[in-house]
């Protein structure tokens, strides 16, 4: 064995008195109105951080009732973000983003929910879980959970404050008409599948139709291609992709379902942002073979990266689109973890489709979205799925 370098013991002290000093520093961080002020000012930096500390003190001190800090802290992030008039940035709290994002995020009601002004409109209610057991009906607007009333927030926020530890009770107030209803519901593990798959026969045809109801999840790619290999392998000439109702989620499980149906290195989609350098996505390889004709079908909830498939497939040539406008985001986010365990979300720039197309309408406005090849809107007043039923024709006029 070598001897010990003399230095060692030097870099020991150095690394114990930088401990300290860590510490102090983080102490002196959390009691900053103990030091004198030029002292003050070195520790908080600037001069908003050293305002905004500044009112959380003089809130916790004189304020007529006792205040929780971290509780004042993620109010006043929620409002920051509310300011910047995005519906796509988001401040999730610890708590929210734990009970939004964790592995226990499927902990809930049982409902599929779209975000409205006033709060959450309930599109589906599952049956035997405890939304539907407590009477809540599609149609219905959930505007407060427990004390908190929902206008004005994301539907990330509001739907984190219902989902939660199976068991625990939510206290919900929702709108059946103008009845106003309060009910109190126990969560419960919510099993519900993402993608769901089926051989219809049309016309003597058989077709294969796959739906996806979110890109969330990871893996959601890797189950779109398995339904249609299997669809494929059951004597399908075609496939529907059903995206309806399809919020988006993550882009790298929208790489994997275009690269289902793409060449190998095709452009699925680019972008980039102010401090973003441009980056293109392509197609990862191994497609079904492209004989095989591809119907994707949309509405106006197709959005984001549901958007980026559909539109992939379009600018190719790869498939026709059937349905009415998607949303029309044009926009990604960045997420940030931040101290204490919650999560920044902000638009980070702009995205676009392989013709350089930016489906959005300018900066974080909704704009016209995909215009599908084949137009076919929903029918109100009948129980058959119409758009479906336009699908299926165009599919099999393409496979005969």
């Amino acid at each position: 064995m070598g001897q010990r370098s003399p230095r060692a013991p030097r870099i020991l002290r150095l690394t114990a008195i930088g401990l300290v000093v860590l510490i102090i520093g983080v102490w002196v961080g959390g009691h900053a109105s103990w030091l004198p002020s030029p002292l003050r000012s070195t520790v908080l930096g600037d001069s908003q951080a050293r305002l905004v500390h500044q009112v959380l003190e003089d809130i916790q001190a004189d304020y007529f009732r006792k205040v929780n800090r971290t509780q004042l802290v993620n109010s006043g992030l929620v409002a920051m973000i509310a300011s910047l008039h995005d519906p796509f940035s988001h401040y999730f709290s610890p708590s929210v983003y734990k009970n939004l994002f964790s592995p226990q995020h499927l902990n809930g009601i049982g409902v599929d929910v779209t975000a409205t002004r006033d709060g959450l409109q309930v599109v589906e209610v599952y049956a035997g879980y405890p939304a539907a057991r407590a009477g809540l009906q599609p149609g219905d607007v959930i505007i407060k959970v427990g004390s908190t009333s929902l206008a004005g927030h994301s539907g990330a926020f509001a739907q984190g404050l219902i989902r939660g530890r199976a068991g625990t009770p939510v206290v919900l107030t929702y709108l059946d008409g103008r009845r106003r209803h309060v009910v109190t519901i126990t969560r419960a593990h919510i099993s519900v599948p993402i993608d769901v798959s089926r051989i219809i026969s049309y016309h003597a045809v058989k077709l294969g139709y796959v739906e996806l109801s979110t890109f969330d999840q990871p893996g959601a790619g890797s189950y779109v291609r398995a339904d249609v290999e299997q669809l494929l392998q059951e004597g399908a000439k075609g496939i529907i992709l059903d995206l309806r109702d399809n919020g988006g989620g993550l882009v790298t499980e929208a790489i994997k379902t275009a690269s289902i149906f793409l060449p190998a290195g095709s452009t699925i989609a680019s972008i980039h942002g102010r401090n973003t350098p441009r980056q293109v996505f392509t197609a990862t390889g191994d497609p079904i073979s492209a004989k095989i004709p591809v119907v994707v079908l949309v509405d106006g909830d197709t959005a984001s990266a549901s958007e980026i498939v559909t539109a992939a497939l379009q600018d190719d040539h790869r498939a026709l689109v059937v349905g009415t406008h998607t949303f029309g985001k044009g926009v990604f986010q960045d997420s940030f973890s931040l101290p204490g365990g919650g999560v920044l979300e902000i638009v980070a720039g702009y995205y676009y489709t392989p013709s350089g197309r930016n489906l959005g309408g300018g900066g974080v406005k909704r704009g016209a979205g995909v215009t599908p090849n084949v137009y076919a809107a929903e029918n109100p007043d009948s129980s058959a799925d119409h758009q479906l039923g336009v699908a299926l024709k165009t599919l099999a006029a393409e496979a005969r």
